[in-house]
């Protein structure tokens, strides 16, 4: 009994989890890897129930891709809405600056593109490795429907890539007229020219 009273101060001083065991009912959060490769996949319901075990919707790859550039690239519309409904920052960028726009850009993936644009993504952006904003890599490619949607919600087109060239240039280059006639009195049709060039995009779908 005397054991039993001496033990008590020392009890009743512990921490209330160290007692009870540790909060043992919390969910584990789940490896960084799951996230990245459901996004990719597309796979909603795997999503939604990493989501509900509170995996962080912003981690990273080895090249600093985040869930919602994996979804944005493969065009996942319900991903990506979903990814910044749990808190996904919109204009995270990879090792060579690229977001989420303009990955979802430069694969003519329209609805992705109006997604990011209502959640405040920056619009005209530039990559590192060349200077494209999302404007120039949709002139490029020939992506006539996202450049359409772009110069709606106001993309600069008179801004020019590293080597000085706008996105009327690109698709001039590129044997687009249709985008080059988009293009015309956005401010960029007085620099196209029929130069060569190549699509250079290292994040083509």
């Amino acid at each position: 009994m005397s054991k039993i009273v001496w033990l008590l101060p020392l009890l009743l001083a512990l921490p209330p989890l160290l007692l009870v065991g540790g909060d043992d009912d919390a969910p584990e959060r789940p490896p960084a890897s799951s996230l990245l490769q459901i996004a990719e996949r597309g796979d909603i319901s795997a999503l939604d129930a990493l989501l509900e075990r509170r995996a962080d919707a912003n981690v990273r790859d080895s090249c600093d891709w985040t869930p919602l550039m994996k979804a944005a690239v493969n065009g996942h519309r319900q991903v990506a809405e979903r990814l910044l409904d749990a808190g996904a920052v919109v204009d995270a960028t990879d090792q060579g600056g690229y977001t989420a726009l303009l990955l979802a850009a430069s694969n003519n993936h329209v609805a992705v593109v109006e997604l990011l644009l209502a959640h405040g993504a920056m619009i005209d952006i530039q990559e590192q490795t060349e200077g494209y904003t999302p404007l120039i890599w949709s002139a490029h490619r020939g992506h006539a429907e996202t450049v359409q949607v772009l110069l709606a919600h106001g993309a600069d087109a008179t801004l020019p890539d590293l080597q000085g060239h706008g996105a009327a240039w690109h698709a001039a280059s590129q044997g687009h007229p249709r985008v080059g006639a988009l293009l015309q009195g956005a401010g960029d049709g007085a620099h196209a020219n029929a130069a060569g060039g190549r699509d250079r995009n290292p994040h083509a779908g």
